[in-house]
């Protein structure tokens, strides 16, 4: 992320003193040599959006057979078709933050914070509990993860920083798609959520009745929550071997950093006495609007017949708003928060147009066809789950959005899992394995975290990219051995 003209706690750059030397050993010296490399030579974040566009679109003029002004023409006409869905994001943002920082909530924080005692079992805690709070919902995690680890390098000394950042992260880069969140669990569950001729796809002439899968045959697979639980152990064990010991350890402070102060210290908005801002002190409105948010929520829900396939993107938000306004009280408070929160919402901004451009080439010039159809051609009954895994991380590096990408591939990811004879829901979860494993090498969805933080994505990606390299082979094998422990259609 670029911050110029800000300062250092809201993304500013980074005045970094020297490396400690004492020199680190195991996992925890691969893991300083990978953020070397990172701080080193990856660049910002907004770099990866424009590379990516400059390799599609050539790639789609060669490969489809384009004229440069057709290509150029689907970049311009999908520039802003993310801007509803940018919209939805930047408000998990603000609106996870704002709850993050009501203070009933961040005494909860707090107290979590103070459990880890040392520094790399802080590390090690922080990556759990991104990691089980993501498989309930990514939009909490990706927000009360960061508040946790910012509250724990607060408080203990010797941790360092950029791991606790970086650890904060890893359920997004991890289980989150395995989870009650999972976009395309939620779309094969919902039957209104795909277009009909996807629908008649997965149905395969009856043998998926509705083309509906239920969760029963995808997240909740025993063949998934195994791949959950895995996943997890080995992201906890690996974070606490990377993380560098105590003599070794960056402090926030030292990388320039200044920490804002914690909730549970500052004082209530100044009051200035005048008629006017009586009311923004007064819980009455407040109390007003989470009974009329409330009382639609509940109609929403109830009204549904979907139970947890109820939720998405708005609903999200108007929830943690709604839990926002209750838990700040009043309107002088709430307005504190929404306003310190925007600051990590840019990079957001700038960057959701350019990968709208990018999706709309590869969708609308097939070219995600042409690239599937090298799996598919090579693949067998048993190598197509670690083929499909593979290509759905590839692709998510260029489009990261689990939901838009699912609508794109599941056509052809499921005509072939019938022909193949492959069971249709593990390939929801294979597309979910790997979609997560992108994340772990695309910044993308790091930009909240990293704008929380005042950090840049080289700061983190060197371990985030050594998990991504532990994680990747033991994907692929779990998923092509419990494919053998299921059977077609589901």
């Amino acid at each position: 992320m670029s911050g110029a003209g800000l300062p250092p706690a809201l993304g500013g750059s980074l005045e970094t003193g020297p490396e400690p030397s004492v020199p680190p050993r195991g996992l925890a010296r691969v893991a300083a040599r990978f953020t070397g490399l990172a701080e080193r030579y990856v660049p910002d974040a907004f770099v990866f959006a424009l590379v990516a566009t400059f390799v599609v679109l050539p790639v789609a003029m060669v490969g489809r057979g384009k004229s440069p002004l057709e290509v150029v023409q689907l970049w311009g006409g999908g520039f802003w078709e993310l801007i509803p869905f940018t919209l939805q994001m930047a408000l998990v943002i603000i609106t996870g933050y704002v709850l993050a920082t009501s203070r009933p909530v961040y005494r909860l924080i707090a107290a979590l914070a103070a459990v880890p005692k040392t520094p790399r079992l802080a590390v090690a805690f922080v990556a759990l509990f991104a990691m089980a709070s993501s498989w309930l919902n990514w939009g909490f995690s990706l927000i009360f993860s960061a508040i946790l680890a910012r509250e724990v390098a607060r408080r203990l000394v010797g941790v360092d920083y950029r791991a606790v950042a970086a650890a904060a992260f890893l359920g997004l880069g991890s289980v989150w798609a395995q989870g009650l969140s999972g976009s395309a669990a939620l779309q094969m569950a919902t039957s209104s959520a795909l277009p009909p001729a996807i629908r008649a796809i997965i149905d395969g002439g009856g043998k998926v009745p509705g083309g509906v899968i239920p969760f029963s045959d995808t997240i909740f697979l025993w063949q998934s929550l195994l791949c959950v639980a895995v996943e997890v152990v080995l992201v906890t064990a690996v974070m606490y071997l990377a993380a560098p010991s105590q003599e070794r350890s960056r402090s926030a402070a030292s990388l320039g950093i200044a920490l804002p102060p914690s909730e549970l210290d500052r004082p209530d908005p100044e009051r200035r006495g005048t008629p006017g801002e009586w009311l923004e002190h007064q819980p009455l409105l407040n109390l007003l609007f989470c009974a009329l948010s409330g009382t639609y929520l509940v109609a929403h829900f109830a009204g549904s017949g979907e139970g947890l396939n109820a939720i998405n993107l708005n609903i999200l938000n108007l929830s943690f708003l709604t839990a926002g306004v209750l838990l700040h009280w009043t309107p002088a408070r709430l307005m504190r928060s929404f306003r310190e929160a925007t600051p990590g919402v840019w990079g957001v901004l700038l960057q959701f147009p350019f990968y709208g451009g990018i999706a709309a080439v590869i969708a609308k010039t097939h070219l995600n066809e042409s690239i599937a159809s090298l799996f598919v051609s090579a693949s067998s009954p048993r190598s197509f789950p670690a083929l499909v895994a593979a290509y759905s991380m590839v692709l998510g590096v260029f489009v990261p959005s689990g939901g838009s990408k699912w609508v794109i591939e599941a056509p052809y990811v499921m005509k072939a899992a019938h022909d193949l004879g492959v069971h249709l829901g593990w390939m929801v979860a294979v597309y979910d394995l790997g979609e997560a494993l992108a994340n772990l090498v695309q910044p993308f969805w790091m930009l909240p975290i990293l704008g929380l933080f005042g950090l840049k994505a080289r700061d983190v990606m060197g371990y985030t990219f050594l998990v991504f390299l532990v994680l990747v082979p033991v994907v692929l094998l779990l998923v092509t051995v419990l494919a053998g422990t299921l059977h077609y259609p589901l």
